[in-house]
């Protein structure tokens, strides 16, 4: 253990110690050695803070580190906050590609999962606690025999990984080892992406989409927006002239899905249909094209008069827009089909303008299903007879008709590298733990091939090991530090001197510049392959990755658990999702528990409760995944039910779903999604908008005169404000746990949110709007509204809560006697109680990912928003000592940061060039609930539509 500061308390001079004073330093040395305890230091390599290095850290200054988080196996760039040691915060790198100074709900939540006491802790050799060097020995005596036979028996099983460094090793390894494999296992790799690709060009290859170039988009139950590795660029570049401070509004977004998703519920036109119907309209309409092909002919016709308007709709705009139109497949859509959408963007001039083919990222690129299928038979057959898996899960989430626990069982070694003791540590002969991406050296590449450093922020908590000191134990016997490791790989790399220079401008910077993949030169296009069959069963199960918890990792995280998802604001738990119809048709209404099994192997069942949903195509149930763990850690055991029991490799997800006349009741944030014939959220068509761009504040809507029982407060100095595009909002909740990430948000629980006691500052609210056979989502976000007139502080009596100099309606915690009366009073609902000690609480073990510049709130006290009140402090402070004001952009607040589409603007209102003040001068900007003049602060810009007039008819 690396030593540590040590704190004297010594008595001024050597005064005779009281009772009380012995009993005051006994605590506090208790105190300081939990604190010692809970942080092991910074790393013992030389790491680099973003940009800037200080001459020395100074006490409560945070330092920022660029470094890489990894999602999916690639790589997004971030910024983490350091606190004297301790990561408490992620920000994105506005630098880097892949995250352009935004990031996603996984990796402002990683800082929790970094802090969090169910990680691994010891080596276990099956189910008795071990040590790193027994381990060692064994595995030096299994490199002995390997080194004997080349390697024979030998396999690696990894997830989808872009790291360089870890591509050598394991390149390095297999020509030391010919006879070993390297198989991957990703339950989300995106599988038949890697064969369409395949089938459509011949080759392995990615396809980075430049949404901002597309006048027409077209979305094949995909959504590039929140499941693919370059979401938030995707959306940001999207979104860029849809705002309400470049009101162009001219792209058009279509949108074909099974499930409602995020990108769908963004389009101005969107169709819900079970995937075989959009499998065949996407192959009409490429018959509408003339794309000449005898494969084309014979394709079944359009399912009803809606799909067949839709077919020639799309058809016709397509055409008109060859180069300037994007077609993007994915979800539940075949490898056929999406071939076939690969190959329609090419006859259409697509490649090239708004879609780049680039190399493949990955560094296995491989079909995962299939690569592990193959491991389990060579397990079988005695081909394989050790197994190291680094950093997966395949007990819980691998195909169930494999067998994969059963064939793990057999082989005499086998060892697991990973974070948690999950369901595959269990069932392992050796276990190890691994470290988290905070604390190991490493690399890896983004979607569009940029490479980036990952350099840990702190030593390993845990004595982890990471992937790459594993494999150079296995392949030359000893041990090496990852630091070593990367480092030698980049300098193999770089030609010329001064690797210095280039190893520091790396880790300042967060990406190696210039190392993006190049656009790909395609070959011959083969023959494509003849269509899928459309003839989809009665009722069939769509997998989805869960937007809170992906497919399983994140299931400890409690402040995942508790985020509201996106369309249903369920948490804690998953359900079986279903469309109105065919919920009907089986008699089942929200809440009933089913029992879903499979129609080929009816013994293949699990039970799951109902969620019926309008906007959901019938024909088809959708399943999350990632829930029913029963190794995951305290947070996550137990929670919903495991959708992996239901994804077969082999065989149809035809389904069964009968009732089993249980019922369930969701905790859920939201339980109304109407806006009952309120303008809520405000909105117009682009005609609309057009032919009267002030309609957001025109007459019917104007506001009440805005007079007061008080005096008019000039604010003299700051005038702080927000305002919020209702136009880029996706409704992804990353601002919702940025805040709670920021701000030391308690999570509550499931019973707590059942009884509406959540506690985030800033909810997305969703409604409902259009008719109710098709309905579309509007989000909007409500944090605090910091009214000028603010209703809560009228009723408090004990003046709690109050205006400052600079017009925020700040909460004073030790004056709150919880009366609750600001609560009630409060029109917008976003005041949030103590009920019960969620925070602070006597054994806390993830207090070291505070914020140690915001008050943990204490039991019966309210709480909410302060436009982050402590980093505007802190950005005035800076400000103050070189004797100038703040400028605009010097103080940005947690939700503003996060947001990959900036939907958010905050800033000085008195500053008439501020950004804030450019938004609120958009004719679209209003006033939630203006006619009761509260006056707030935070406003919003109205949301435009921009729908095709001849499917609004269909």
């Amino acid at each position: 253990m690396r030593h540590r500061p040590f704190i004297p308390i010594v008595p001024a001079n050597d005064e005779p110690m009281s009772a009380e004073r012995r009993a005051f330093l006994k605590v506090m040395g208790a105190s300081l050695a939990m604190a010692g305890a809970s942080c092991s230091g910074p790393p013992q390599e030389v790491i680099v803070p973003y940009v800037e290095m200080p001459e020395k850290m100074l006490p409560g200054k945070p330092l920022y580190y660029a470094t890489t988080f990894s999602h999916g196996g690639y790589a997004q760039g971030v910024l983490v906050e350091n606190e004297m040691g301790r990561p408490t915060k992620v920000e994105g790198n506005p630098e880097h590609p892949a995250s352009l100074g935004a990031t996603g709900v996984f990796a402002q939540a990683s800082v929790l999962q970094l802090w969090d006491p169910d990680r691994s802790q010891t080596v276990q050799h099956g189910n008795a606690l071990s040590t790193w060097e027994a381990f060692k020995a064994a595995l030096l005596s299994q490199r002995a025999q390997w080194h004997a036979n080349g390697g024979a028996g030998l396999r690696i099983l990894t997830g989808t990984t872009t790291s360089p460094t870890l591509a050598d090793q394991m390149t390095r390894m297999l020509t030391q080892y010919p006879k070993a494999r390297w198989h991957c296992h990703d339950p989300l790799h995106d599988d038949a992406g890697f064969e369409a690709s395949r089938l459509a060009f011949g080759e392995s290859a990615d396809m980075l989409y430049r949404f901002d170039r597309a006048a027409i988009i077209v979305s094949v139950d995909a959504d590039p927006f929140v499941n693919r590795p370059g979401g938030i660029r995707y959306a940001r570049d999207f979104l860029h002239n849809r705002r309400s401070d470049s009101p162009q509004f001219d792209k058009r977004l279509y949108a074909l899905e099974a499930s409602p998703q995020l990108l769908g519920a963004l389009a101005d036109n969107r169709l819900a249909m079970p995937p075989h119907d959009i499998e065949r309209t996407i192959w009409r309409i490429a018959s509408r094209l003339g794309m000449a092909s005898s494969e084309l002919s014979g394709i079944p016709p359009a399912s009803d008069q809606r799909a067949a308007k839709w077919e020639a709709v799309l058809a016709n705009r397509l055409a008109a827009h060859r180069g300037q139109s994007l077609i993007v497949a994915g979800g539940s859509i075949s490898p056929r089909t999406r071939a076939l959408v690969h190959r329609m963007n090419e006859h259409l001039g697509n490649l090239g303008e708004t879609i780049l083919p680039i190399a493949s990222v990955e560094a296995q690129p491989q079909n995962h299903a299939e690569s592990i299928a193959t491991l389990v038979e060579d397990i079988h057959s005695g081909a394989a007879t050790s197994l190291v898996m680094l950093e997966v899960n395949p007990v819980y989430d691998a195909p169930p008709d494999i067998g994969f626990e059963r064939a793990l069982s057999k082989l005499p070694f086998s060892l697991h590298l990973g974070l948690y003791r999950d369901e595959t540590a269990h069932a392992a002969r050796w276990h190890v733990p691994a470290t988290h991406g905070f604390e190991q050296w490493s690399d890896g590449r983004a979607f569009d091939g940029t490479a980036s450093i990952v350099q840990p922020v702190i030593a390993p908590l845990y004595h982890g090991h990471s992937a790459h000191e594993l494999l150079a134990l296995l392949t030359d016997g000893e041990e090496q530090t990852g630091y070593a490791l990367v480092r030698r790989y980049w300098q193999s790399k770089q030609e010329g001197g001064n690797f210095e220079g280039f190893w520091q401008q790396a880790l300042r910077h967060g990406l190696i510049a210039g190392s993006a993949s190049s656009a790909l030169k395609l070959g011959g296009l083969p023959e494509l392959p003849p269509p899928p069959d459309f003839n989809g069963p009665a009722l069939r199960a769509l997998f989805i990755g869960d937007p809170s918890v992906g497919g399983g990792e994140y299931a400890n995280n409690s402040w995942l658990q508790e985020l509201p998802r996106p369309f249903s604001t369920m948490t804690w738990e998953n359900a079986a999702l279903l469309g109105e119809h065919t919920a009907q048709a089986l008699g089942v209404s929200t809440g009933d528990v089913l029992r879903l099994s499979l129609v080929d192997a009816p013994e293949v069942a699990l039970e799951a409760p109902a969620w019926v949903w309008p906007a959901h195509a019938e024909g088809a149930v959708t399943l999350p995944l990632g829930y029913g763990r029963w190794a995951a850690g305290q947070v996550g055991n137990g929670v919903g039910f495991n959708a992996y029991r239901l994804r077969v490799l082999r065989g149809s997800h035809a389904l069964k779903a009968e009732k089993t006349g249980r019922q369930i009741a969701f905790a859920t944030t939201q339980n109304h999604q109407q806006m009952e014939g309120r303008e809520i959220v405000r909105m117009a068509t682009l005609d609309e908008f057009r032919r009267n761009p002030h309609f957001a504040n025109d007459e019917p809507r104007k506001r009440v005169p805005e007079t007061s029982i008080y005096p008019e407060w000039q604010y003299k100095d700051y005038k702080w404000g927000m305002a919020i595009d209702l136009n880029a909002c996706i409704g992804c909740r990353a601002c919702t746990i940025a805040c709670q990430a920021e701000n030391n948000i308690p999570v509550v629980g499931k019973e707590e949110v059942a009884r509406g006691r959540e506690m985030h500052w800033i909810r997305v609210d969703r409604y409902d709007v259009g008719p109710a056979s098709n309905p579309r989502s509007a989000f909007q976000p409500v944090p605090c509204m910091h009214c000028e007139t603010a209703p809560c502080e009228e009723v408090c009596p004990v003046g709690a809560t109050v205006h400052d100099s600079e017009g925020l309606n700040v909460q004073v915690y030790n004056r709150c006697v919880g009366t609750r009366f600001c609560s009630n009073n409060c029109p917008y609902k976003v005041r949030r109680f103590n009920f019960l000690q969620y925070a602070n609480t006597a054994i806390d073990r993830t207090r070291p990912a505070y914020n140690p510049e915001v008050t943990v709130r204490r039991r019966g006290v309210m709480e909410k928003c302060t436009y982050c009140l402590q980093r505007i402090t802190r950005g005035r402070i800076e400000a103050e000592k070189i004797g100038r004001r703040l400028r605009d952009g010097e103080v940005v607040t947690a939700c503003q940061a996060v947001c990959p589409t900036e939907a958010i603007s905050f800033g000085d209102l008195n500053d008439p060039t501020s950004k804030v003040n450019r938004a609120k001068a958009s004719t679209l900007d209003y006033a939630l609930l203006a006619e009761l003049n509260t006056r707030p602060r935070t406003t919003y810009a109205a949301l435009i539509l921009n729908p095709d007039d001849d499917l609004e008819q269909a």
